[in-house]
């Protein structure tokens, strides 16, 4: 009978690298105590790096840069399509998915309705996922999502000409009965810019 370390480090080998893993995928391995002790060490080993509590990742190395880690937004869409859970981009990090800023964050910050929770990815950028009303979650278009939230982080008052202007070229992509809809569910000063800029004006 093999052990349950030869068994779970032998699962994880059969993976690619670079892929998150999740304590629950060796249930049938052994007792939670052994998967925990087995994970444990493996992290010690450095076969493993520990992300968040029952959550792992499968590294990949480069010689000149070292571990290369998966993107925020696919560590944290990994995580919430475990958890059957919806995610919507926040603050910097929406300003970065449109286009509207060039700053990459250290730290990105997801509402979703799964788990609240802190994941630390290499030394210095952080994923904060922060539980939200249902209201935040009912929007229907991805692109008007990431709008909405990304002129909630620009503030009211604040939007330049510039930046308007991407918002009408990103919005060309996104479908007219979502961008009417969306904006029912938006603060006013957001709806009236979510509908000036739809692609029919």
């Amino acid at each position: 009978m093999q052990s349950t370390h030869y068994q779970i480090k032998n699962a994880i080998i059969k993976k690619r690298r670079g892929k998150i893993i999740f304590a629950d995928d060796f249930r049938p391995l052994g007792t939670g105590a052994a998967i925990r002790h087995t994970l444990s060490r493996l992290c010690k080993e450095e076969f493993i790096i520990r992300l968040s509590n029952g959550i792992y990742l499968y590294p990949k190395t480069n010689k000149r840069i070292g571990i290369v880690y998966p993107s925020i937004e696919n560590i944290a869409k990994a995580i919430v399509k475990r958890e059957k859970a919806r995610l919507i981009p926040t603050g910097v990090y929406a300003l970065n998915k449109l286009g509207l800023s060039t700053q990459v964050p250290m730290k990105a910050i997801f509402l979703t309705d799964g788990a609240a929770r802190i994941i630390k990815v290499g030394a210095k950028a952080t994923i904060r996922f922060k539980k939200t009303i249902a209201k935040h979650l009912a929007f229907k278009g991805e692109i008007t999502t990431l709008v909405i939230f990304a002129l909630k982080e620009i503030g009211k008052g604040n939007v330049r000409d510039d930046e308007l202007q991407k918002i009408k070229e990103v919005l060309a992509h996104e479908k007219k009965e979502n961008i009417i809809y969306d904006a029912t569910l938006a603060p006013e000063w957001i709806a009236d810019i979510l509908l000036k800029n739809r692609k029919d004006e």
